[in-house]
């Protein structure tokens, strides 16, 4: 299946239903329909076989998914955050695209020798063009999404028009939604998240509401306004809406579900979301791009029935990412490539339709029996609930000794004067690399070295206790959560 039929379904089902909010731009399905084969049009007469797209999102991540898609081209979101030579570098690695820009970023991609067309001037082309609609070939490459790049240089993902609709129609009942159902979407239209959201949103018949650029305050009110029902938040803004909601409750009754991921998400702030939303399911969701996104979820009685538990089984689950969505196959293989049993760590494996596991320029990293080495280490438990332990790129070695990072940082964030933390491994002549917790103090909280350290000492072996403690007012995290360790071990390296 291509992703243009995703989009034909839900039109020809229910054409007069809204298909999204953005700012000022309200379009139901049979319009979304009909400006994407504009769309289609306007890339076939520009004579490319890809398009870029650098903005914040909002209307025009679904109306280039869908238009690239029936113009049999593939589409690629670009991080509007990196800087000009960054994102010149990337278009240059795409072959012969047309870029779309927001207006604010024209300037950034223009003199890069590509196409440029603004975001507002494709739509009303758009509106006027010679429609155009094709089905691609499902195996054809349907978007390349580029890996964040936060250790090495960003690998381009090539998903398939197969990938990307196995893991929809896997996973979302179609037209399942009640007619008054709304999704708010704020995750980056660069991130798998943002991508995934608008087909499985637009497949399930619920309205999109997007915020383009985040803020809790104006989160709480579209929520409210636009009767939105269910969310998607990285760990970041989770910590935002909480502590906007903490320091002044607001009734959100429409809300049925809140969703996180993206990265870990502590579990303090876990708690006291749940307990300032009692009525809200919360998901976490784990997947990569690599697999078209979410490969596991932790479900809304999963988590009620973590944080009701007195069995230590049954309540560390919290800390765990769920059980495998359907279609998806998972493997913890140890450092000689054998496959472990329960409560036993390695690396951990993926195998499924949604899988891609395949680069430009690299090619695939399927081994001959299609499963996907994700990097990340992992186990499970006996029931199949999957823990994450970080990127095995994380793990710290010190005198011959492996240490996962997130092992030291579960026990560092129950401390009530730790906000967040992150534990990272600087070079060090005498051990190899030593361990360094940089730690966000809780607010109004003073910590002291030594008891965090203390702290941790009396929970782990000894070997696991910091060598230093440092304290940060954030910590540098991209745009999805996740810990810029990277960077945190330049600043340690240079103030040494």
């Amino acid at each position: 299946m291509s992703i243009s039929l995703l989009l034909e379904m839900a039109a020809s089902t229910n054409p007069e239903r809204t298909a999204l909010v953005s700012g000022e731009i309200r379009l139901t399905a049979a319009e979304l329909s009909e400006l994407a084969d504009g769309g289609a049009g306007v890339i076939a007469a520009a004579g490319t076989s890809h398009v870029a797209y650098v903005g914040l999102g909002g209307a025009m991540l679904p109306l280039l998914l869908f238009s690239s898609a029936r113009a049999g081209a593939a589409f690629t979101p670009l991080n509007y955050r990196l800087s000009a030579d960054g994102l010149r570098e990337l278009i240059d690695r795409l072959p012969q695209p047309l870029v779309v820009a927001d207006a604010e970023y024209c300037d950034v991609v223009a003199g890069a020798g590509k196409q440029v067309i603004t975001s507002d001037d494709f739509i009303a082309a758009a509106r006027t063009a010679e429609p155009a609609a094709e089905f691609p070939d499902p195996e054809d490459v349907g978007v390349v999404l580029f890996t964040s790049g936060t250790t090495s240089r960003p690998k381009a993902v090539e998903l398939t028009h197969n990938n990307l609709t196995s893991y929809i129609t896997g996973t979302v009942e179609f037209d399942g939604a009640e007619p008054d159902d709304a999704a708010l979407i704020c995750v980056p239209p660069y991130h798998i998240a943002g991508v995934s959201a608008a087909l499985s949103n637009l497949y399930a018949g619920r309205k999109m509401v997007y915020l383009p650029q985040f803020d809790p305050s104006e989160w709480v009110r579209l929520v409210r306004d636009e009767g939105v029902t269910s969310a998607t938040v990285v760990p970041t803004m989770l910590d935002r809406i909480v502590s906007a909601l903490d320091s002044e409750p607001v009734a959100l009754p429409t809300l049925r579900n809140l969703a996180y991921g993206g990265s870990k998400v502590a579990l303090p702030l876990v708690r006291k979301a749940l307990g300032l939303l009692p009525d809200v399911g919360f998901v976490n969701a784990y997947g990569l791009t690599e697999t078209s996104s979410t490969i596991a979820v932790l479900t809304p009685d999963d988590h009620r029935e973590a944080l009701a538990s007195t069995d230590v089984r049954v309540t560390r689950r919290l800390g765990s990412v769920g059980q495998p969505v359907p279609g998806v196959e998972l493997q913890i293989r140890d450092d000689s490539g054998q496959v472990v049993g329960p409560g036993e760590t390695g690396e951990l494996f993926v195998r499924g339709e949604q899988v891609s596991g395949r680069y430009a320029e690299i090619g695939s990293v399927l081994d001959a029996d299609g499963w996907f080495p994700t990097k990340d280490v992992a186990w499970l438990d006996e029931e199949g609930y999957l823990f994450i332990g970080g990127r095995s790129d994380d793990t710290i070695i010190r005198g011959g000794e492996n240490i996962a990072p997130a092992e030291i940082e579960d026990v560092l964030v129950e401390h009530p004067h730790v906000h967040d933390c992150a534990v990272v491994g600087p070079d060090d002549p005498q051990w190899g690399q030593i361990i360094v917790a940089v730690v966000v103090p809780a607010a109004g909280a003073d910590p002291d070295p030594d008891e965090l350290r203390e702290h941790v000492r009396s929970q782990l072996r000894g070997s696991r206790t910091p060598d230093r403690v440092v304290f940060r007012d954030e910590l540098p995290t991209n745009a999805t959560g996740k810990v810029l360790r990277r960077e945190l071990v330049q600043e340690l390296t240079a103030t040494n």
